[in-house]
């Protein structure tokens, strides 16, 4: 799954992946972290069995802090959007994976960190946690994605400012605006995560992903046509082995055991 990676690493546990991005000191990402993270999700994408996906930071300070800074003062305009590109198309892969994806963080998620927060599809953050995109500090933009998606998952004036100004959100006002779902002690961040996984990963796998593309594809549709696309999405699960299963299993009081 990580054969040859030296930043990003996975472990599967079970039907759960957990990957770790771990590039000390401070886990920033450079050109190498982002192909890592590409070629892990390319391959979990062709295992069926991992139902849920984690990404989590190694050390404890800091979860991500975004680019390598020292790579930055040698690009042009040219070269720039290259960069930006790759930061992109990163963490949209992340955010297009078909299974739900869980960010545990803990410590600081700084520019790329934070935006492969807003990549995820739940944020788990302990009270160590903050988020920012500092990026105006050094006369750029949040250009992985953080100007499109942050005013997208919390209110769009919060966003602003915090793109203006660079500064950091901490876990609680960051659960408080609703872009981190549950904050938690230090210490406890991969636990809760993990314990979250597994209770998704009990439910019908079909159904759960097909939510997540239902809600991601309706995002960008009017209601109409997103009502349309839940109602045909739906229509073809009746016609699964899960479902029989999950109505079966209904009525003997027992738990389901879905095969996806």
């Amino acid at each position: 799954m990580d054969r040859g990676n030296e930043f990003v690493k996975c472990q599967i546990e079970e039907n759960i992946a957990v990957v770790t991005i771990d590039r000390p000191p401070v886990n920033a990402l450079n050109p190498q972290a982002l192909m890592e993270f590409q070629s892990i999700f390319d391959n979990l994408a062709r295992e069926p069995k991992v139902l849920v996906v984690i990404i989590t930071g190694g050390g404890k300070k800091v979860f991500v802090a975004g680019a390598d800074i020292d790579s930055l003062r040698a690009e042009t305009p040219e070269t720039g959007l290259v960069t930006n590109l790759r930061f992109q198309d990163t963490f949209t892969k992340i955010a297009n994976f078909y299974r739900p994806v869980i960010c545990a963080v803990s410590g600081l998620a700084i520019g790329g960190g934070f935006e492969i927060a807003m990549a995820c599809d739940i944020v788990i953050a302990d009270t160590s946690a903050s988020f920012s995109c500092p990026e105006v500090n050094l006369s750029l933009i949040a250009a992985g994605g953080g100007t499109q998606r942050l005013p997208r998952q919390i209110p769009v004036a919060k966003a602003k400012e915090l793109l203006f100004t660079g500064r950091k959100m901490k876990a609680e006002e960051a659960e408080k605006v609703g872009f981190v779902n549950q904050v938690v002690p230090v210490g406890e961040v991969l636990n809760t995560a993990k314990a979250l996984a597994k209770q998704i990963a009990s439910r019908g796998p079909i159904a759960v992903a097909m939510t997540k593309r239902c809600i991601n594809q309706g995002l960008d549709l009017p209601l109409k046509e997103g009502l349309q696309l839940e109602a045909v999405e739906s229509a073809s699960n009746f016609g699964t082995a899960d479902f029989i299963e999950g109505v079966d299993a209904f009525f003997a009081k027992r738990a389901p055991e879905f095969k996806g």
